[in-house]
């Protein structure tokens, strides 16, 4: 039977939303799940974790040196923690995606990345070309599966657990050639915009940064997060932490609304598991309608502020 470890994503205490998907890839495994909480004081955080349904146990690491989640700390400290589990799962998010490979290069393991379904307990299958292949990977059954989980591409799961909490001690070298300096990160009122469940999104057809007021007011109204094409944030319009698509964030919500955006096939990559995608284009031939529920072919600047008035 398979045993899997689960190692939390967190911030500022709370955990974040990713965890819960990976318990969701793991249940479709089977077996033991545990989920494993690295902080200067994961107290708050593994009670958070003991929560999830379908999770036996929580193991709290208390290090002062896990006060920020740096790939080189922690992840000698998960390799120690990983002896006699079968599998060792993380988010596919910039955490996951940093810390993941350092994991799976102290156990000897090749990495799955980007697991989309579970075939079986060592058979998965994974995006490649952008997203527009699926490839059926087997990891080796004598080596821990290390795999990162393509978080919108499965639910969260529900609450109701009440798993065991037990505080675990790591004997491991730490490095000291890798230290945290200051995390910047953008301010906001909006929903978070990878778990947000509608997010409207700017395109290169917005035209400017100060027209990009047209997408912020938009999503107020719809208590949405918002999102960028990489041709706008390359374009300067907002900052790359709005990126959605291949090289920004892959998200999954109810609700997509992409607005001046032509479609190119890295961003489709980033909302092939939205719900329903609604497209305003004033290009009838633009790729974003191929895969739109709703298209609405005009000018973006008559028809935004109509549907806002609307709404």
């Amino acid at each position: 039977m398979s045993k899997i470890l689960i190692i939390a994503e967190h911030l500022d205490g709370k955990l974040n939303p990713s965890t819960a998907k990976c318990v969701s890839a793991a249940k479709a495994v089977g077996g033991d799940i545990h989920i494993a909480v690295l902080a200067a004081d994961p107290t708050a955080i593994a009670a958070e974790a003991a929560r999830i349904e379908g999770v036996g146990k929580v193991l709290a690491v208390a290090n002062a040196a896990n006060a920020h989640a740096i790939a080189q700390v922690l992840a000698p400290q998960i390799a120690k923690l990983a002896e006699g589990y079968s599998h060792v799962f993380g988010p596919s998010t910039t955490f996951g995606k940093d810390l993941m490979p350092c994991v799976a290069a102290l156990l000897g393991s090749a990495q799955v990345s980007d697991v989309m379904t579970v075939e079986s307990s060592h058979v998965f299958k994974r995006p490649i070309y952008a997203g527009n292949a699926i490839i059926t990977v087997e990891a080796p059954s004598d080596r821990p599966v290390v795999a990162t989980i393509r978080v919108a591409s499965w639910a969260a799961a529900g609450e109701g657990g009440s798993a065991a909490v037990e505080n675990a001690s790591v004997e491991a070298s730490l490095p000291t050639h890798t230290k945290f300096v200051e995390l910047k990160q953008g301010k906001s009122d909006r929903p978070d915009l990878q778990s947000a469940p509608r997010v409207v999104s700017g395109g290169r057809g917005v035209g400017s940064a100060e027209n990009f007021s047209i997408i912020f007011s938009l999503a107020d109204k719809l208590g949405a997060g918002v999102g960028a094409s990489r041709a706008a944030v390359d374009a300067g319009y907002v900052p790359n932490d709005m990126q959605v698509g291949q090289t920004g964030k892959i998200i999954a919500p109810e609700l997509y609304v992409a607005i001046g955006i032509s479609g190119a096939i890295q961003h489709l990559t980033g909302i092939k598991d939205a719900g329903t995608i609604v497209a305003i284009n004033k290009d009838a031939e633009a790729p974003i309608f191929e895969v739109a529920d709703i298209g609405l072919v005009g000018d973006l600047f008559q028809i935004v502020p109509e549907l806002e008035k609307a709404l």
